[in-house]
């Protein structure tokens, strides 16, 4: 089969690899669809530590269940399903917690496991959920980013009620958290994003006010909150000019979740955060939960993407990425996947 091997700081290759079976209680799923996430292309550069080359990367995936293992219901076969990569133990105390996602053996597929930049890919049944047969494979994809979104959702929404929220950045994990904390009822969500298409994106998915720079959405907050500020502020870029925005930007008393990973070590005025009491929260991936409802507004079409290009063959992966290195384009979300032979 063909797979998409990264293979060390910008560099990748095409490579035959011999076809994944299904192991004891998993499946071998043909992957119909795999989203590049921006984590990726960080990695891709060799700046991210977790991930070790060669490696199949690709942990936004769907497709359909060709083969399955021991102990699992043949039923699946030729079932759609998309894919949960995060694996977590389930019986330490993060995981009997609901907290799966900080589970302390955890790994993920795609980066301790081979992932969904390959024709093949096998996983365990536990993590499928099956989506509907009329839903776009490059959709059912969008479930693992958008649960991102959905967690940061409910983190920033677990202090309090939220009146007033603000996004910083709209590339693909930025849209997914504007689209969930408008889902989760807050009315007023503005965004803050440089790029005018990314602007009009974050329009079209229910932002309701967008901004070049944190310093017009300050000039806006100002005005609706009577000089205080947003009640949430989604920090979905991860740079320090972000991070400090986002605690600028928030009321006393507020919170700013902060989900982007571009940079590592960043300064922030901290005197200004402690006295105005404002809250730092990180957000890593998503529970269990989380997946789920995504999924539900994925299938029901309250979330997505709109109009999606079609996956690009494996061969084109390493200009894909190389591409993708240069800047944001008009393009979401870029997808892989190698067309079936006819």
């Amino acid at each position: 089969m063909k797979s998409l091997v990264w293979q060390g700081p910008e560099e990748m290759t095409v490579e035959d690899m011999a076809e994944p079976g299904a192991d004891s209680g998993g499946v071998v799923l043909r992957v119909g669809s795999a989203g590049i996430c921006g984590s990726e292309i960080e990695g891709y550069l060799g700046r991210m530590g977790n991930r070790t080359p060669p490696l199949v990367m690709g942990h936004e995936f769907a497709g359909t269940i060709v083969e399955v293992g021991n102990g699992v219901s043949e039923e699946w076969v030729g079932k759609k399903a998309t894919v949960n990569p995060l694996l977590s133990c389930g019986e330490c105390r993060m995981c009997r917690a609901g907290m799966d996602n900080l589970c302390a053996r955890r790994t993920l597929v795609g980066i301790q496991h081979p992932g969904g930049f390959a024709e093949y890919v096998a996983v365990p049944e536990s993590c499928l959920t099956e989506v509907p047969g009329s839903l776009d494979v490059s959709a059912a994809a969008l479930a693992e980013p958008l649960a991102n979104g959905v967690h940061v959702a409910r983190l920033g929404l677990s202090r309090g009620p939220v009146e007033s929220a603000v996004v910083v950045g709209a590339g693909t994990i930025g849209l997914m958290c504007l689209q969930s904390v408008v889902l989760s009822g807050v009315a007023d969500v503005s965004v803050v994003e440089p790029y005018e298409a990314r602007r009009e994106h974050a329009r079209e998915f229910g932002a309701s006010a967008v901004f070049a720079s944190a310093g017009e959405a300050k000039e806006y907050l100002d005005g609706r909150t009577e000089g205080f500020g947003a009640d949430l502020v989604v920090d979905a870029v991860g740079a320090g000019e972000t991070r400090r925005a986002g605690a600028e930007l928030s009321r006393p008393g507020g919170s700013v979740v902060m989900i982007g990973l571009h940079e590592d070590e960043t300064s922030v005025g901290f005197h200004d955060v402690i006295r105005r009491q404002v809250a730092l929260q990180g957000s890593y991936a998503y529970t269990k939960d989380d997946f789920a409802q995504a999924v539900a507004w994925i299938s029901s079409g309250e979330a997505g993407i709109g109009e999606m290009a079609s996956p690009l063959p494996l061969e084109h992966g390493p200009g894909a990425f190389a591409d993708l290195v240069r800047g944001p384009s008009e393009q979401i979300k870029v997808f892989l996947a190698e067309p079936e032979s006819k």
